[in-house]
């Protein structure tokens, strides 16, 4: 059975192995080298023996305890009045003593210790040493921990450093903890009894339940004062809970609960950025249809614009049409040929002359003023619906800061690309160029230099008036002089219908190409402007597209892994379940 027990270890073993790596995998596409580092090394360790880490500050007691522990009759871990421990060692079973260096920060050391066969103990720098790097490189050591032994000193265990360091192991790993108060015998027994009352609640207010504290005496252990020293309950813990073949279960039960404590760090981390995304994609969409519903009401204002001066055209056109008409008939004609001859009234030739004359100074006064009111009202639109998206750019809701620990490069790019694009938009708006640009026009026709004076969208009502009533004079000018020619051909034998017929085509050209022309030509540049502004985002939305495709890729991969660990989860369970019970008929038969 035991032999059963064990080759199914080692499949579960090496399964956990395949997870870590793809789990290692997804940590370096998330581009987070620390997190990264750490399931590396979590990996590494996975075959090492049960590793306990020992923790606590400088001289609380830590490489006394390591020492007393072991039960060698040595100094395994150096002991010194001042702090000697500048790296972690990591003490491991050897057929062979042997110290090997492995960084400047970390050494193996290979006893041959029965009890090292089953478990491994790393001895830590101080949790509040000045020394550089020495706490980083303890904090690297917690992730792939299986039980963390923390030691105080006996008689101050509240420094806040210490409580401080157990607040990362507990709340950022969850990992499986004992409380060790050392060198008990400098201490009365009631005031040691206070102690460890006070660590047992500071433990019960960080969140561990059923806290598991030892009281030790290093020195009366390593004196032979076995019965004193409080070593005998430690060493009972370890034997009901962790050696006797129990420790491979239970570190392959740590690597998985740490791969999952990862995992669930990772899962929030993309929660966050999903939302960001899903921010920055709404975001995105109200933009676009900020403009998309300016360019629906500025093409309406452009439709209104046309009917106004559509309906003041045909107001004057009629009315000097009516003139002609009448001024044509027959005793007219005949009566003004009489007048000029005998007095110096004008004559029907002079007549038809001020009548067009007439007719281009009221078409003038009229058109402009209606092409004013009308281009004010667009151009204001177009001012209001900038503003209000330079408004929206400035107030984009921000999920993932950049300070997560572990998207806060994709977090501070998308800030970059965000804070080029309020700049960018900020001197495209108030950039003449972007608004007077020929490439605006469809008909390439030129602006004067001297009309497009300013800056930006202060601009844009004196590019649209000039750009219209070039358009409408330029329509106007047309008819009048035709109508001009028309009416220099006229003399007493003139035919009223020729002239009143090419009178009315002429009219309803020009009407026909005023509607066509003028609304073309500002919606076109309505729309082109509209191109010109969504050209601002066009790393943002590159931006988008990527974050999309990323997303995409570490769900995937996420749930995948997610799926393996609890499958492997819940076949380990299954294997400490037999290995109880092998446990239980070993004992039984026995007694």
């Amino acid at each position: 059975m035991s032999k059963l027990i064990n080759q199914n270890i080692q499949a579960l073993r090496a399964q956990v192995d395949e997870i870590i790596k793809d789990l290692h995998e997804l940590t370096i596409r998330i581009g987070n080298e620390e997190l990264a580092q750490t399931v590396s090394d979590l990996r590494n360790r996975i075959h090492e023996p049960f590793m306990f880490v020992i923790v606590g500050e400088v001289k609380a007691g830590k490489s006394s305890f390591i020492n007393a522990l072991l039960d060698t009759g040595r100094e395994i871990a150096k002991v010194a009045p001042q702090p000697m421990t500048d790296t972690i060692q990591q003490i491991l079973y050897g057929e062979q003593e042997e110290f090997i260096t492995i960084n400047p920060f970390l050494k193996k050391v290979m006893l041959p210790i029965e009890i090292l066969k089953e478990i491994a103990i790393v001895d830590t720098p101080g949790t509040n040493t000045i020394i550089e790097n020495h706490q980083q490189v303890t904090e690297s050591f917690i992730p792939a921990s299986d039980l963390i032994v923390f030691v105080f000193e006996a008689k101050n265990p509240y420094r806040q450093s210490a409580w401080q360091f157990f607040d990362f192991i507990h709340a950022d790993w969850r990992k499986k903890v004992i409380f060790v108060l050392q060198q008990k015998d400098l201490m009365p027994p009631e005031d040691l009894e206070v102690n460890m009352n006070g660590v047992r609640e500071y433990a019960e207010k960080k969140g561990i339940s059923h806290p598991l504290l030892f009281a030790v005496s290093a020195k009366q252990e390593q004196n032979g004062q076995k019965e004193e020293s409080g070593f005998g309950p430690v060493r009972q813990y370890i034997q009901d809970n962790i050696t006797g073949g129990k420790a491979p279960i239970l570190k392959l039960r740590n690597n998985i609960e740490t791969s999952l404590n990862i995992h669930e760090r990772i899962e929030k981390g993309l929660e966050l950025r999903k939302a960001q995304y899903k921010a920055d994609v709404e975001f995105r969409q109200d933009i676009h249809e900020t403009l998309e519903k300016q360019e629906i009401k500025s093409l309406k204002q452009v439709d209104v614009m046309v009917e106004n001066l559509l309906a003041g055209y045909d107001r004057i056109t009629r009315k000097k049409g009516d003139e002609l008409s009448e001024g044509l008939s027959f005793f007219s004609l005949l009566k003004r040929t009489f007048s000029s001859m005998f007095s110096k009234k004008a004559s029907a030739k002079d007549w038809l002359e001020n009548l067009a004359k007439e007719m281009g100074t009221e078409l003038n006064e009229e058109l402009k003023a209606k092409l004013n009111s009308g281009v004010v009202d667009l151009a204001d639109s177009i001012q209001q619906m900038a503003k209000i998206i330079d408004l929206k750019i400035r107030s984009s809701q921000t999920i993932l800061r950049d300070d997560h620990e572990l998207f806060s490069d994709i977090a501070e790019k998308r800030n970059n690309v965000l804070r080029e694009l309020q700049e960018q938009f900020s001197r495209f708006v108030n950039r003449t160029e972007n608004f007077t640009d020929e490439s605006l026009f469809p008909d390439k026709s030129t602006i004067s230099p001297t009309v497009a004076t300013g800056s930006g969208l202060a601009v844009i009502g004196l590019v649209l008036a000039a750009v219209a009533q070039g358009m409408v004079f330029d329509i106007t000018g047309g008819i009048l002089t035709t109508i001009g020619l028309l009416f220099a051909g006229i003399s007493s034998r003139v035919k009223r219908r020729k002239i009143l017929e090419g009178f009315s085509t002429e009219v309803a050209k020009g009407r026909t190409r005023m509607e066509e022309e003028v609304s073309t030509n500002l919606k076109a540049y309505i729309t082109n402007l509209k191109g010109r502004i969504e050209s601002n985002f066009v790393k943002f939305d590159l931006l988008l597209e990527k974050e999309q495709d990323q997303i995409t890729r570490l769900e995937e991969m996420h749930r995948s892994i997610t799926e393996r660990l609890n499958e492997i989860k819940s076949s380990l369970m299954s294997e400490s379940e037999s290995a109880e019970q092998e446990e239980r008929g070993n004992s039984s038969s026995k007694k």
